[in-house]
């Protein structure tokens, strides 16, 4: 039970993360990279203690503009704990126990997701964290194990990584960052590598067991079943997320979750019971909070007016380690898996002008588009503002934009975006500056 408005993305997840990311890679840059752009500085310490309470502050005024909002809006917030007696009425018990009940002609679950456990490791948030814990570590670990190397791992394993951490990412699969289109995935990875991350891909881990105020972790090569021990001060368990259904009573309306904990819903989000709506990441999809917003003003629409909409072809992912890696559409390997006949137009950041005036080039921008009719099925991005500049991308595929389309726009100079206009130029064309 919260006692703060926003959900997991506000107070333990989005948020809090990228307070983080920024504040680490400003120290980083003061203890690294200030000195080449000609600015001297001495002396320079992290304040672990203040780097949190910068966190904590942003979280709490944006928890606060929701509170604001709320009564702005005549939205009543009731807090406590709910769960449904029926299918019209929640029961809600509050802090002191004191129950109520609520009558609803209309409910929508969004409940949200809690961290996937792991055998073998018990989670108590001082050495054995889930990504809850390692928002507020009270001091950097020496060494620090990161199981999963997908989006929330590589976050936060780049974070303590800055802040002086040791930290090895161990992944089950051939690769990092589950879902990326293969090629970033490798430059990623190497670029990560060179900021002092180490990874053990093809990693199976079997166990861990505490000693001599370490944290020992048993993994195996998944080709060679060769096994060994990796140490460390903490171990970051971020092997994903499950829809957080516990105590909701879904049994007293005979609303029945998958195998994986989630709620199936209709094209309208209804459930089985056509007036509970459900979003977010307590159903299907990916367990993004831009979605979950589409999807809950999708459902109250539907309510309200009988039409609604997401298009999930459409939906971006960020990675906002350094560089950020953001994606929106089709890889390529789903595009042949489809057998889609299609071309590919890239860019490096090395020639766009406004990456080389800011010594910040690593990276390109790859565009997919459809063979025949020109029209962009996906987009890729691993640079610097990765995150801002695939909207560009969105924005063009939910109107059907075509490569052609978004080159013959004028981009003002110099810009990183110019390298997405050069990508779509490669894609049907060539590029003028590569």
């Amino acid at each position: 039970m919260r006692s703060t408005l926003g959900g997991t993305c506000l107070n333990v997840g989005c948020i809090p993360s990228k307070a983080l990311l920024h504040n680490s890679h400003l120290y980083k840059e003061a203890k690294t990279g200030f000195s080449k752009r000609g600015i001297e500085c001495s002396d320079i310490k992290l304040n672990l203690q203040q780097l949190m309470k910068a966190k904590e502050d942003a979280v709490g005024k944006l928890t606060g503009g929701i509170e604001l909002l709320f009564r702005k809006n005549k939205v009543d917030w009731i807090k406590g704990k709910g769960s449904f007696k029926d299918a019209n009425n929640i029961e809600v018990t509050t802090a002191d126990g004191t129950r109520s009940v609520i009558h609803g002609k209309n409910i929508i679950i969004a409940t949200g997701s809690e961290p996937a456990p792991f055998p073998g490791f018990e989670i108590d948030e001082k050495q054995i964290i889930t990504s809850t814990g390692a928002l507020s570590l009270e001091k950097v670990p020496e060494k620090m194990i990161v199981i999963g190397g997908g989006v929330i791992g590589l976050e936060l394993g780049s974070v303590w990584s800055r802040l002086g951490s040791e930290v090895t990412v161990v992944e089950y699969l051939p690769a990092i960052g589950a879902g990326m289109d293969a090629e970033l995935a490798k430059t990623f990875q190497r670029t990560l590598t060179k900021q002092g991350m180490k990874f053990k891909c093809n990693t199976k881990v079997v166990g861990s067991e505490k000693a001599n105020g370490k944290v020992l972790v048993k993994v195996e090569s998944v080709k060679t079943g060769k096994a060994e021990s990796l140490e460390a001060d903490v171990v970051l368990v971020s092997v994903g997320r499950r829809p957080y259904t516990e105590g909701l009573g879904l049994d007293n309306v005979d609303i029945k979750p998958d195998a994986k904990g989630r709620i199936d819903l209709d094209a309208q989000f209804r459930t089985s019971v056509p007036h509970i709506r459900v979003i977010g990441d307590v159903t299907h999809g990916p367990m993004l909070a831009h979605k979950a917003e589409e999807e809950g003003i999708a459902a109250v629409e539907y309510i309200t007016n009988g039409y609604g909409h997401v298009n999930y072809n459409v939906i971006p992912s960020v990675i906002y380690t350094h560089p950020e890696v953001a994606w929106v559409g089709k890889t390529e390997q789903q595009l042949k898996e489809e057998g889609v006949k299609y071309r590919v137009g890239s860019f490096p950041f090395v020639a766009n002008s406004r990456a080389k005036t800011i010594d910040d080039a690593e990276g390109l921008v790859k565009v997919l588009t459809d063979a025949e009719t020109d029209r962009i099925l996906g987009a890729h991005i691993i640079g610097t503002n990765a995150g801002e500049m695939i909207q560009e991308a969105a924005l063009a595929m939910e109107y059907g934009g075509s490569a052609e389309d978004v080159a013959r726009t004028c981009h003002a100079h110099p810009t990183l975006s110019e390298a997405f206009k050069e990508a779509c130029m490669a894609a049907y064309s060539k590029p003028i500056h590569a």
